[in-house]
C-alpha cells in the first residue's frame, strides 16, 4: 500500500513543482545565456548595438520611426522593460509615453544608464525660437535630442562602457576604442561639409526644436520652429505662425525643414506664405542601414543641400 501512495504523489509532486515555478519571474536574460539590455529608442539603439557587439543581447522598444515624445509599450514590451538586466534611456523627458513602464521597471529593481546624465545638457538659449510661453521652450529649458552631436554620443559611449562593466560585468572597452574614434572622426566630416556653407545661410527653421545640438556643435543659428517646443505633442497657434513668419522673412532663411510630429498642411502654408522651399527632414529615425553614422550624414548633407 505504501508503494502504492508513492507512485500516486509522484506526478502530483511534479505538477506543483511545475506550477511554483511558473510563478517565478522570468529569467533576466534568454536561454543563450547573456545579459539583455534594453534601449528605448532606435538611434541611441544604434550605438549601443555596437558598442556592445555580440556579448549582450540588445533589445530596442520603440520601432524605428515612431515619435519617441509619444509611443508607448504594449504588455509584452513592457515585461521585457522589467526582466531587463539594463535599461539605457536618453532621458529628459524624452521618453514621454514610456515614462510610467520605466518607472515600473525602476521599481521591479532593474538597473538603469540615462544618457543624458553623461554629457553637457544644452539648454534653451535667449532669442531661440518664438516666446510661446510654452515652458518646454522657455530660455534654460533643457534640451533632450542629444543624439544630433557626435561628440555627446561619445561623452555616452564612454560612460556606459564603465557601467556595463560594473554593472554587468561586460568588458566592450575594445569597441568603445573603435566607437571613439569613428566618433571623433564623423564630428570632423560633418564639420567640413558644413564648413562649405556660408555662416550667413546656417540658419534653421525646424518642425520643432529638435536640432539644438546640431546647432550648437556646428554653428548654426536657431530662427524658429513650426511647432515652438521640445515635444512634438504641443500645438503652433496662429499668432505663432504669425511670428514665425516674420522671424524667416527677416532672417532671409533659405528653407523650412518639416520632421516627424510637423504638420504638413502648416508647414505648407507658411512655406507659401514666405516664398521658402519646405524639405522634409529626418531627425527621429534611423536609415534603412540602420546606422547612426549613415544617420548623421543624412541629416548633415540634407540640410546643408536645403541651405545653399
Amino acid at each position: 500500500m505504501k508503494h502504492l501512495t508513492r507512485i500516486f504523489l509522484t506526478p502530483i509532486l511534479i505538477v506543483v513543482l511545475l506550477g511554483l515555478s511558473a510563478c517565478q519571474p522570468a529569467a533576466a536574460s534568454p536561454q543563450n545565456g547573456k545579459k539583455t539590455i534594453v534601449v528605448t529608442y532606435s538611434i541611441l539603439g544604434s550605438v549601443v548595438k555596437e558598442l556592445v557587439g555580440d556579448q549582450a543581447n540588445v533589445v530596442v522598444s520603440m520601432p524605428n520611426g515612431q515619435d519617441p515624445h509619444e509611443w508607448e509599450p504594449s504588455a509584452k514590451d513592457i515585461e521585457t522593460l522589467t526582466h531587463a538586466d539594463l535599461i539605457v534611456q536618453n532621458g529628459l523627458g524624452l521618453e514621454g509615453g514610456m515614462e510610467k513602464s520605466l518607472a515600473q521597471a525602476k521599481e521591479a529593481g532593474v538597473k538603469f544608464f540615462t544618457a543624458s546624465e553623461h554629457i553637457t545638457i544644452r539648454t534653451v538659449g535667449t532669442g531661440e525660437g518664438i516666446p510661446s510661453g510654452d515652458p518646454d521652450q522657455a530660455v534654460g529649458a533643457q534640451d533632450p535630442h542629444l543624439w544630433t552631436d557626435p561628440v555627446a554620443m561619445k561623452q555616452i559611449v564612454d560612460a556606459l562602457t564603465q557601467t556595463l562593466q560594473t554593472e554587468l560585468g561586460i568588458d566592450v572597452s575594445a569597441n568603445a576604442k573603435l566607437m571613439d574614434a569613428k566618433l571623433d572622426s564623423l564630428n570632423q566630416e560633418v564639420a567640413t561639409e558644413v564648413n562649405a556653407l556660408p555662416a550667413s545661410s546656417r540658419k534653421l527653421v525646424t518642425g520643432h526644436e529638435s536640432l539644438g545640438y546640431f546647432a550648437q556643435r556646428y554653428e548654426f543659428k536657431l530662427v524658429g520652429a513650426i511647432i515652438p517646443s521640445l515635444d512634438t505633442q504641443a500645438q503652433a497657434s496662429a499668432s505663432d505662425m504669425a511670428a514665425l513668419a516674420k522671424l524667416i522673412k527677416d532672417n532671409q532663411v533659405k528653407a523650412i525643414f518639416t520632421e516627424l510630429g510637423t504638420p504638413a498642411n502648416v508647414s505648407e502654408s507658411i512655406g507659401k506664405e514666405t516664398g521658402v522651399k519646405v524639405i522634409e527632414l529626418t531627425t527621429h529615425a534611423l536609415p534603412k542601414s540602420g546606422d547612426y553614422f549613415d544617420f548623421m550624414h543624412n541629416l548633415a548633407q540634407t540640410i546643408i543641400d536645403g541651405l545653399k
